[in-house]
């Protein structure tokens, strides 16, 4: 009986791996925080959630911009704040009276 084994990684190819997952867990960083800040303002239903879950996936897989990550789920609960106080005061999702 003939064992069949997987082929052995190259370390570039490992390496070049590495870099794009943590090429795109910093972009995921970057897109929390440039949601959440308008999501304050406008479509914080949408941006909110969406910041929290980029900055989450950002943490999960290592990205090197942790504190931008941080500050985008930070936002993205702000959006949910606002959201939640527009609802409770206004009785609406938007600013307008």
């Amino acid at each position: 009986m003939t064992q069949v084994t997987a082929p052995a990684k190259s370390p570039s190819t490992t390496t070049t791996s590495t870099k794009n997952r943590t090429r795109d867990a910093d972009s995921f960083a970057v897109a929390a925080f440039v949601l959440g800040l308008p999501g304050l303002l406008v479509g914080n239903i949408f941006l909110g959630p969406t910041a929290i879950a980029l900055a989450t996936l950002a943490l999960i897989r290592g990205t090197a911009r942790r504190g931008r990550a941080w500050f985008g789920m930070f936002l993205g609960f702000a959006d949910l704040v606002v959201l939640a106080t527009l609802v409770t005061l206004n009785g609406t999702v938007s600013w307008s009276q």
